[in-house]
């Protein structure tokens, strides 16, 4: 006899997401410092505020567009330096197995926040997914943002 699952999962802090005003302010354009790594001129690298894995890194220009196209050349360029600092950074301070690294452009192509271009930068382990996100809709962080925030800080400073 097979058993229903009738246990409650529980992820209140997505409540914060779904509730947000998704129109007004731009998030990147306003982000917040508890989250940021580094800030550079033309770009800056924070943590996701709802990860898909802990370690999940924003690399965005500073510059308010939606399209690698509408960076110049020494912005694209600064944006993709810090794209390759954040993958070392994480290599160094979490030691994951793999890193994913994507940009989706337009809400077609799975963009939460489409009008402000931004890199993900996940970091990944061997087994790190499991059968929660399929069935819940929950993802398991074994740590605070503010603890990974602290973490990887030392390997994001500013020489």
């Amino acid at each position: 006899m097979v058993r229903a699952m009738t246990e409650n999962l529980w992820a209140p802090w997505r409540m914060d997401y779904i509730l947000s005003n998704k129109d007004g302010a731009c998030v990147f354009c306003d982000a917040q410092d508890d989250l940021l790594l580094t800030r550079e001129a033309h770009a800056f690298i924070c943590l996701n505020k709802y990860p898909f894995a802990a370690g999940h890194l924003l690399v965005v220009p500073t510059k308010h567009v939606n399209d690698l196209a509408a960076l110049d050349e020494g912005e694209s360029d600064a944006l993709f330096r810090l794209v390759r600092k954040a993958t070392a950074g994480l290599r160094k301070a979490l030691a994951p197995g793999g890193i994913n690294v994507g940009i989706n452009l337009g809400r077609a192509a799975g963009a939460g926040i489409a009008e402000h271009l931004h890199v993900h930068v996940v970091p990944r382990w061997n087994g790190d997914t499991n059968f929660l996100p399929i069935v819940a809709d929950v993802r398991v962080m074994p740590e605070y943002l503010a603890q990974t925030r602290e973490r990887l800080l030392p390997h994001f400073a500013v020489p």
